[in-house]
């Protein structure tokens, strides 16, 4: 149900944001001050290698729609020598330049990939940023592994690995296993950014596995399945069971985004295998409604959410069947899992102005099942930014009983470039 039969922001639907009228536009009213800030979607980025590639496009006009295949190729020469120079200086064995190079370039081959890897040169873009990223993360004081997890409940036509970043905290052992965040990743942000979050949880002596959902990254699961993140969640739960370092009863899910609809429903499918489910910013049933998704192209996402949503799903560009089918097959109120008796501890937070998954499905899911936590962020938008991380990291703590202000872990996210 959504409030008095009509969404939260139902008077905001038609209006567009100003950002979806030229790059140019989306550069300097959205993407330019988290650029300089080194956050989201700018992990690792920093705004003196963009501004070349932003001041192109900007000459070029780019605009909606976007062809991927043409825009995606000017990130590629600021890329390209982004990873020159860290392989310049790994060869003289500047290990912290070299790995700070490697991540910036990361971050440009991102945004040249983002939302969604779906043509040709995006494809380049993800492949090639995915090697950075890696070599990055390997050279660092604490580096960050990337293991082929074994999906062995898999079903056909599904791949036999799940790629994870993985890292433990210092002490990590049989005798001394680690409490764990498993962070799910989103539409958009896949495990080569969201390991932003790494070093902060190590700091806090806290694990971390780091999994991209269903029809992103290069998660084995079928997009179209709607069990198939069953499957998945089971296969990772069990090779963390198997590890030494973790300790499998202090596993807590932090999902971001789209990631929050499959921890949504992880914590119905799995409830007795989690310490606790934080989900930020997900969706349960009216992200699918086909008014919601005749609109959310032109609101807060910066680019075409609803045909990322359409690819990420499995429908590839067929953006009208996506809409006709979406709610019927992937609805968590019409498959009954908000309605399952039993749930993991779940703590649903959101920003209320939320203009890309409706804030009401937040509030349907509270009405339905088990009781869950919750806590709205008024006048935010998307995730209630930047006062979730601090409400979410406070919940975290207590649930694994940590001592220690939030702040300074969060001062570990900004990335601030030294070479």
């Amino acid at each position: 149900m959504a409030f008095n039969g009509e969404l939260y922001i139902q008077k905001k639907l038609k209006t567009p944001a100003v950002h979806h009228e030229s790059y140019k536009q989306l550069w300097e009213t959205k993407w330019k001050k988290p650029c300089d800030m080194g956050v989201y979607p700018f992990m690792f980025g920093c705004t003196k290698d963009f501004q070349p590639v932003v001041d192109e496009l900007v000459k070029r006009d780019f605009k909606e729609p976007y062809n991927w295949d043409e825009y995606a190729p000017v990130y590629f020469p600021k890329a390209e020598e982004l990873v020159g120079e860290a392989e310049k200086a790994e060869k003289e064995g500047h290990k912290e330049k070299a790995s700070e190079l490697y991540l910036r370039a990361s971050a440009v081959y991102r945004i040249a990939r983002f939302p969604a890897p779906r043509s040709e040169k995006q494809r380049h873009a993800w492949t090639e940023g995915k090697k950075a990223c890696l070599k990055g993360l390997s050279l660092r004081e604490h580096p960050v592994h990337e293991v082929m997890v074994p999906h062995k409940h898999r079903t056909e036509g599904e791949g036999d690995v799940i790629p994870i970043y993985h890292q433990l905290p210092e002490g990590a052992s049989k005798e001394n296993p680690a409490p764990t965040v498993l962070i799910m990743t989103g539409l958009d942000g896949y495990r080569t950014e969201l390991v932003a979050w790494a070093e902060g949880w190590r700091q806090k002596g806290v694990g971390v596995i780091i999994v991209e959902i269903p029809g992103t990254g290069d998660s084995p699961a079928l997009p179209t399945d709607p069990t198939s993140p069953d499957r998945e969640w089971s296969s990772l739960l069990d090779w963390a069971d198997s590890q030494e370092g973790i300790d499998s009863k202090r596993i807590c899910v932090w999902a971001f985004s789209t990631g929050g609809f499959y921890a949504i429903r992880l914590a119905h499918t799995h409830p007795d295998r989690l310490a606790g489910v934080v989900a930020l910013g997900g969706g349960t049933h009216h992200m699918f409604d086909k008014d919601w998704l005749d609109n959310v192209n032109h609101l807060e996402y910066p680019f075409d959410l609803a045909s990322t949503l359409a690819y990420k799903f499995g429908y590839g560009n067929d953006l009208e069947t996506f809409k006709k089918e979406a709610s019927d097959k992937f609805s968590l109120l019409k498959d009954g899992t908000l309605d399952k008796p039993e749930c993991a501890r779940l703590f649903l937070v959101n920003g209320i102005e939320d203009e890309i998954f409706p804030i009401d499905d937040y509030y349907l899911a509270i009405c339905h099942g088990a009781p869950k936590e919750a806590r709205f962020v008024p006048d935010r938008k998307h995730m209630g930014e930047p006062e979730s991380f601090l409400i979410i990291l406070k919940w975290i703590y207590k649930l694994f009983g940590i001592e220690g202000n939030p702040v300074d872990q969060l001062k570990t996210l900004p990335f601030k470039p030294k070479y």
